[in-house]
């Protein structure tokens, strides 16, 4: 028997049989395995026996289906790789895991990580290196939460593992051809994170990370240009000026101009971050090399990049960097004096409207040069000279482009299209300067200028078209509206459809800015003429006509009444076309013109636009459904609910079925339609009530608006809301309130918010006493998303009516018990939201005792480590401090600023820091007195800063003693004159409180003679008398209080001084 024998009825003939384990050859102890072990014996091949190479031949055809095999994942991988359809890549890798994707090129640079190795026999450099290369696989192409971890852990270890091992895996992970934006972000990322840590240790590799980083400066993307200058900007502050100068010097003269260019702008990053006066010396230097005219010209580059970076920042230092360059102005090489003055311009627009001291030494150069150079020179010249003008005062503005425009005037003959670009932009800005009249303009500027721009060719340039448009519209904030619009009104006519859209354009801009009121009665005809003729000649319907036809027809107002019967007719007509587009268009025509048809008294159009509108509510494209939609309302907005047509009886039923409608468009339409009739109706017929339209139709339509609180669109969801309480104040908000609070119940989150919100909204509009009951009793129920929502609403319905909390406030306290106390995280996170606009309510309004009650249930959770819970803890005792005063708060804080557990003293810590931001100086009267610790050695007492015990309690109203007096209230009158009041002593403990009508009672600051004012604590609403409260004297002799009265206030005989002690 041979060695290897293929089993009979295997695959062995296939072709490529021998690449899969299950058509290879048997083994002879696979055969041993398989035969008995008696009754068979190997054959020995006779002698000169030679294997001849077998045939290959094509494969037999198989079945189509030769029965359901499973495959494993190792199998299939090996035949589809076999097969060359696909590489075989890891996708779990030792001490990684799994990972997002693993990409072929990701092979090379992680190979050392692949296969497992004893790490017991790697040296230390080289498990620092696999450590790397696991966190760096991790962050660019792991899970996100697996590259959070990873990339805080690179973070952490950077200065361990060192700037050499980092760097020498990262950067040629940049250099990837195949780099993905994403992976390129996180990597950048990384980068960023590492600068901070590494510091001065990233010197040595700062040119290799600016080859990486530079070319990032010049990215089409902006984010990746963003992110560029980040690492540029930390990269500079670690090395430090000289080393970024000497690192990059050998680039500012290199031969190739993309080197040059990405160099001037990492230069001017490195100036940004660390001040251009650091970077001047080098820059003048570099300016003037005389090595190299490549230096000089990127050192002027660098000038200008800094300029178009830092904007108004180079104010301060403007003469010295104009200084710098004004000398390239003179260059013998072209190229120079071109970015010389590509560099002026820059400085000029980012210093604008100040500066024109600085640019003093260069008016002479660049006048010359506008006459001596011809081509891109002779445009970089032009640049200058118009960013410079703005900056001259009038008289002198006015001259230089009387000099100026005829060069321009020349140059509008230029087929160069940056050379036109460049002439458009400085005419725009030489007719917005002030010194430039409105005949000068008209005579000596359009006439060349429409007969070199305003022809066909410029309509079709995208970048030309914009410009002309631009500059036409500036100079008609000069020389009028008639005047631009008298010369391009006949070109709504031309039949280049571009080109009327251009002229359109422009007319709607000059009118929207100028108004309509300088047309005269003749070009008035032919501007609605040429526009009702350019808007029904459109073969592609865009914005640009709809715009220009409602922007003029808005600005005529009433003058265009003798030409509405022809607009409607052609809307009309377009409203039955056959295209969708069309109809889409005139519905939104129509939704423009509503106000101005009521305007000229027109009742009858509207109607008639309004009864059509409502025979296309079948329209089957949701576009132009929502846009027939819109116009309907904006007629019912205008006409009103009495006199529409069709009635809003009719309306409503049809509207209602549209609402199901998922187009986005249709139902923000729909659901605008429906909230403005139900206001109207509450407005419009209080004395009827809703009679239009029954109540069953109205609560058909609040069960569709549920639906619409799943809508995707903010928008859609706030109209939905906004209508349940126009809904609930036509109708009464018990049955509104019923359907709301069964939505509770929904399992979609998104939806149930949106409830809480209306609830909140039908407490607002109808009064929180029709909703505050039923959101408590549909609390009792034991469902946890009822509970949940219940509270939300009741946070909402707090936070929009304010200050009528305080009726409201003993009602809710049981309730906030409950959910303050439950186990569940998100019941005492909404709580906590709760108590706060709670307590931001009723501050000053007598509800302290309930305050407080909500605050030692608040005040437990200060421990939590939920970020969203904490957040809602802290906010809510943030407004104990508005509500309770900061001396209360201080006496919860005290107790554990010096806790022995850390994490206990890091919480009173933050609660101490907020406290201290929000009310620092009305903390002063409520610090502990720790005068008791003197001793022989040490003396803790501050006499300036200390009163009695009493005042030290830190509770707002002196709490009552043995011997307590009230002292007769005296009256104080607006005079300015010192009150000084003996006090009895009781002991030690004295108290003087200070009492206006409204029970506010506040405590006097203890100062020494030179003392500071303390601020009132709530606002009265008048100027208070009392500015500043002092105390001061002996301790062992009796106390006196003295009251400073302000001077010349007016008389406020009505408030009281209570003194108790």
């Amino acid at each position: 028997m041979a060695a290897k024998v293929p089993l009979p009825g295997t695959a062995a003939f296939a072709m490529g049989a021998d690449s899969d384990k299950h058509n290879r050859y048997l083994t002879d102890e696979e055969l041993d395995a398989v035969l008995p072990p008696t009754g068979y014996v190997i054959c020995t091949p006779p002698p000169g026996y030679s294997v001849s190479a077998p045939r290959k031949l094509a494969p037999a055809p198989s079945p189509a289906y030769t029965g359901f095999q499973i495959q494993e994942d190792s199998d299939a991988a090996a035949a589809a790789a076999a097969a060359g359809l696909a590489p075989e890549l890891p996708t779990e890798i030792p001490g990684v895991g799994s990972l997002a994707f693993f990409k072929a090129e990701d092979a090379q640079y992680f190979s050392k990580i692949l296969k497992e190795e004893d790490e017991s026999e790697l040296s230390v450099d080289e498990l620092k290196e696999r450590k790397i290369m696991r966190l760096l696989l991790k962050i660019k192409n792991g899970t996100p939460s697996v590259r959070k971890t990873a990339l805080r852990q690179i973070t952490d270890k950077a200065r361990e593992f060192g700037a050499g091992p980092l760097f020498d895996k990262i950067l040629p992970l940049l250099m990837e051809r195949t780099l993905e934006d994403q992976e390129r972000h996180l990597l950048v990322k990384v980068i960023d994170r590492v600068l901070y840590k590494l510091d001065d240790l990233v010197r040595p590799y700062v040119h290799k990370i600016l080859v990486v980083i530079e070319p990032l400066l010049i990215d089409e993307d902006y984010y990746a240009r963003v992110e560029g200058r980040e690492i540029i900007s930390n990269l500079s502050k670690a090395a430090g000026l000289a080393h970024m100068i000497s690192t990059m010097r050998p680039d500012i003269d290199h031969a190739d101009e993309y080197v040059r260019n990405t160099t001037a702008r990492a230069f001017s990053v490195v100036a940004s971050a660390l001040g251009i006066p650091a970077l001047l010396p080098f820059l003048k230097a570099v300016c003037r090399s005389k090595k190299s005219w490549q230096a000089r010209h990127t050192g002027i580059r660098i000038v200008q990049q800094i300029a178009i970076m830092m904007g108004c920042a180079v104010l301060p230092h403007l003469r010295n960097l104009v200084d710098a360059i004004a000398h390239g102005l003179n260059d013998e090489q072209q190229k120079v004096r071109t970015m010389t003055a590509l560099g002026l311009a820059a400085l000029a627009e980012a210093a604008a409207p100040y500066g024109i001291e600085s640019f003093d030494n260069v008016l002479k150069p660049l006048w010359i040069g506008i006459r001596q150079h011809r081509g891109k020179g002779l445009a970089a010249f032009l640049k200058a000279i118009g960013f410079i003008i703005p900056l001259m005062d009038p008289e002198f503005a006015s001259y230089y482009t009387k000099e100026v425009t005829v060069i321009l005037i020349r140059e509008f003959q230029s087929s160069d299209e940056e050379m036109k670009k460049i002439v458009l932009k400085v005419v725009k800005q030489c007719a917005a300067t002030e010194g430039v009249t409105p005949g000068y303009i008209k005579e000596d500027i359009l006439p060349e200028f429409f007969k070199a721009f305003w022809v066909r060719r410029m309509a079709l340039d995208r970048r030309n078209y914009r410009q002309v448009v631009e500059t036409t519209v500036e100079l008609a904030q000069k020389s009028g509206v008639a005047e631009i619009v008298g010369r391009i009104v006949n070109d709504l006519k031309d039949e280049a459809e571009p080109y009327r859209k251009m002229v359109m354009e422009t007319i709607t801009k000059v009118v929207a800015s100028l108004g309509a009121s300088d047309i005269d009665h003749g070009l008035e005809v032919r501007l609605i003429d040429g526009i009702i003729y350019a808007f029904q000649e459109q073969t592609t319907e865009d914005q640009v006509m709809l715009d220009g036809f409602g922007t003029v027809v808005n600005a005529f107002g009433i003058r265009v009444k003798p030409y509405l019967t022809q607009i409607v007719s052609t809307v009309l007509w377009r409203l039955n076309n056959k295209s969708a587009k069309v109809r889409q268009q005139a519905a939104d025509l129509t939704t423009r013109l509503a106000v101005v048809i009521k305007q000229c008294g027109e009742d009858q159009l509207l109607s008639k636009l309004g009864v059509v509108l409502f025979e296309q509510l079948g329209e089957e494209y949701p576009d132009t459904l929502g846009s027939i939609i819109a116009a309907e309302g904006a007629i019912a907005n205008v006409v009103g609910m009495t006199q529409m047509q069709p009635p809003v009886k009719d309306l409503l039923p049809r509207m209602t079925p549209i609402l199901r409608n998922r187009h986005e468009k249709v139902q923000e339409a729909s659901i605008n339609l429906i909230g403005r009739i139900a206001d109207a109706t509450l407005l419009q017929l209080a004395d009827r009530g809703a009679e239009f339209v029954p109540a069953r139709e109205w609560m058909r339509i609040c069960f569709e608006l549920l639906d619409l609180l799943k809508a995707h669109k903010k928008g859609i969801r706030r109209a939905a809301v906004n209508s349940f309480g126009y809904i609930a104040k036509s109708l009464g908000p018990q049955d509104v309130l019923s359907v709301l609070l069964t939505n509770l119940r929904v399992q979609e989150r998104q939806s149930r918010v949106c409830s809480t919100v209306a609830i909140a909204i039908v407490a607002e509009t109808c009064g929180p006493f029709t909703c505050i009951p039923a959101i408590l009793n549909e609390y009792r129920t034991a469902e946890l998303n009822v509970r949940t929502g219940c509270l939300k609403a009741l946070s909402f319905v707090f936070e929009y009516v304010g200050p009528q909390s305080a009726f409201y406030c003993d009602s809710v306290v049981t309730m906030l018990e409950d959910a303050l106390t439950d186990r569940d995280l998100v019941h005492r996170q909404t709580a906590s939201t709760i108590v706060k606009h709670l307590a931001l309510g009723v501050a000053g309004l007598g509800c302290e005792d309930s305050m407080l009650h909500l605050m030692n249930l608040v005040w437990p959770n200060c421990f939590e480590t939920s970020p969203h819970v904490i957040g809602a803890v802290m906010e809510a005792i943030e407004a104990m401090r508005v509500s309770l005063g900061p001396g209360v708060l201080l006496n919860y804080v005290l107790q554990g600023l010096f806790h022995p557990a850390r994490k206990v003293r890091e919480v009173y810590w933050r609660i101490y820091n907020a406290l201290y931001l929000g009310a620092a100086d009305a903390m002063v009267p409520y610090y502990p007195d720790v005068g008791e610790l003197s001793d022989e050695k040490n003396t803790y007492d501050r006499h300036p800063l200390q009163s009695t015990n009493e005042m030290n309690s830190g509770v707002g109203v002196p709490r009552p003693r043995r011997g307590y007096i009230k002292h007769k209230p005296q009256r104080l009158t607006g005079r300015e004159e010192v009150v000084c009041v003996p006090l009895l002593r009781l002991g030690s403990e004295t108290n003087v409180g200070f009492e206006f009508p409204g029970t506010l009672r506040l405590f006097p600051t203890p100062h020494p003679p030179l003392f500071r004012p303390w601020r009132m604590v709530r606002e009265l609403g008048e100027l208070p008398i009392c500015r500043s409260l002092g105390m001061f004297g002996s301790w062992e002799g009796p106390m006196n209080a003295v009251l400073y009265v302000v001077k010349g206030v007016p008389d406020r005989s009505g408030d009281r001084v209570l003194l108790e002690g």
